[in-house]
């Protein structure tokens, strides 16, 4: 299971141990994200040995404690960043000729700008300089800018420049919250100051740098960085799809409306109460809540509260979702393939994490998808 657990009860002398969702076991040579250097990329890592979660078994219920503060998922060094060439002959033209533009959104980026790019130039949305170049079309990011990847800050300023390009234009770029961008702030606002996490002691700075977090990220952020992700709205409906971070319920636990769950997840923020923000980053990141037995029921529920005939999400990997993370015996055959968005739970969800932090593929998706 996961080394390093930051959580310690009062007076306790051994660690506490607070699972996620489901528990992964990560390999000897997965080690905790550090920064990437300047010049030189780190080598790659061997073959991932990683589990394959039982599909038999559904996900069990969190236990009232629960608290990120293992690391959540395997953190699987990519090496290398993947530069993918551009024709720009082939760039597909995104907006029509009249009338709301092409709806797109983006799975989890975690700091690889290069691949964002690639991805975005692929499906005509910027130049070949990382410009705005789709008219009125229509742009949404479902959060998790940072942490794991060597450029988080390089991807906010990014989507920061392509939201003011896409308005002047006619079209629009937006994003939403992910647990990322509360760990973020939460790592920076309170450092290592205690929160009740209701299994010991933890802290946003441990959990930060447990959960893939960057100190050059941390480095060149900014006022204006914080203050942008502190406006993020939570969850957005377009054009009947019901746009969200997270694949979990947790949503409810913060209003029966859209506006409502967006209102409070702000005036959390703004009361900047540890305790209360550490609440919001952990259910945040709990997962899974679509997939297995009650799945689909699950996603009807946030569909008949907050509207919307589709559920878009991000933060679980697609090859997590499938069950095809790896193999025990490490063949390099077993690595995970992602060549689009994953369609489950009768339908009604659909999974946006490529898993770019494992070497898979970082996913922009026209809407509507059908299959």
């Amino acid at each position: 299971m996961v080394e390093g657990s930051m959580t310690q009860g009062a007076g306790q002398g051994p660690e506490v141990r607070t699972p996620t969702v489901r528990d992964f076991r990560v390999p000897a040579y997965v080690h905790e994200a550090g920064p990437y250097a300047q010049s030189t990329p780190p080598a790659p890592p061997p073959p991932y040995a990683g589990p394959t979660p039982p599909a038999e078994d559904p996900a069990p219920e969190d236990p009232e404690g629960y608290t990120p503060t293992q690391r959540d998922l395997p953190v699987i060094n990519r090496g290398d960043t993947l530069q993918l060439p551009v024709d720009p002959e082939a760039v597909p033209a995104a907006q029509p000729a009249e009338g709301p533009g092409a709806l797109f959104v983006v799975g989890d980026v975690h700091g690889y700008l290069d691949e964002l790019l690639a991805a975005l130039r692929e499906k005509g949305l910027v130049d070949l300089d990382g410009h705005w170049c789709a008219g009125t079309a229509r742009l949404w990011f479902l959060g998790d800018f940072t942490d794991r990847g060597p450029d988080g800050i390089g991807v906010i300023d990014l989507v920061m420049r392509l939201s003011a390009e896409a308005a002047a234009a006619g079209g629009y770029c937006k994003a939403l919250m992910g647990n990322h961008e509360l760990l973020l702030l939460g790592a920076k606002r309170f450092g290592d100051t205690p929160v009740n996490s209701g299994a010991g002691t933890a802290t946003f700075q441990a959990a930060w740098l447990l959960n893939g977090g960057q100190k050059t990220d941390m480095d060149r952020l900014q006022d204006h960085h914080l203050q942008w992700m502190a406006r993020l709205d939570a969850m957005e409906e377009v054009d009947g799809h019901l746009l969200v971070h997270s694949d979990t319920t947790a949503y409810l636990d913060y209003g029966d409306s859209i506006e409502a769950v967006n209102d409070t997840v702000r005036e959390t923020l703004t009361r900047n109460d540890a305790d209360e923000c550490w609440d919001l980053f952990r259910k945040f990141t709990k997962r899974f809540a679509f997939r297995d037995d009650g799945g689909a029921e699950a996603v009807r529920s946030l569909l008949g509260t907050y509207g919307g005939s589709r559920i878009v999400h991000g933060h679980s990997p697609i090859p997590y979702l499938l069950g095809e993370v790896g193999s025990e015996d490490g063949e390099e055959a077993a690595r995970p393939v992602v060549e689009g968005p994953h369609i489950y739970a009768d339908g009604l969800a659909i999974a946006m994490d490529g898993g770019v932090t494992m070497a898979g593929k970082l996913l922009v998706q026209q809407l509507p998808v059908t299959g």
